[in-house]
């Protein structure tokens, strides 16, 4: 008995162990990302920085979103590429933007392969914004919102 619960807790403990491996063994981060937990107020007025929303448009309405803020729902790479690039300036970084920094975890990473300018995880996501004050805007078409 006693060996089968070694070889159990040792079979567990190597399926802990490599996925622990998998987890942070991913290798280096994009040198063009950065996470950084910059205000409402600090995204809304730089325009050497596109924010990019990336929540949901019923999340938008929820909450409001950040002044000047592009709203593109971010499925996969490659159509959130598409929807951005006609968007994204040269010279200018790209700010990503969800409701607490788990999806732009992520995004931004398969983003950041992609571009070839800076990439922002914006840290917290809005639920920090609004925490520290922020006054968001409701999200308009002209913003990219689909369904207001």
């Amino acid at each position: 008995m006693d060996r089968r619960l070694f070889l159990a807790f040792g079979s567990a403990a190597a399926l802990a162990l490599a996925a622990a491996g998998f987890l942070f063994g991913r290798g280096r981060e994009p040198e063009n990302l950065t996470l950084a937990a910059l205000s409402g107020d600090a995204l809304a007025q730089d325009d050497s920085v596109l924010l990019v929303d990336i929540r949901r448009p019923e999340e938008w309405q929820q909450t409001g979103v950040v002044e000047g803020a592009l709203l593109i729902t971010y499925a996969d790479r490659d159509s959130f590429l598409a929807a951005l690039r006609p968007h994204l300036q040269e010279g200018q970084s790209l700010a990503l933007i969800c409701r607490t920094g788990n999806r732009t975890s992520r995004a931004t990473r398969q983003i950041a392969e992609a571009v070839d300018a800076p990439v922002i995880d914006v840290a917290g996501g809005m639920v920090r914004v609004l925490r520290e004050g922020y006054s968001p805007v409701a999200p308009t078409r002209d913003m990219g919102c689909t369904v207001c």
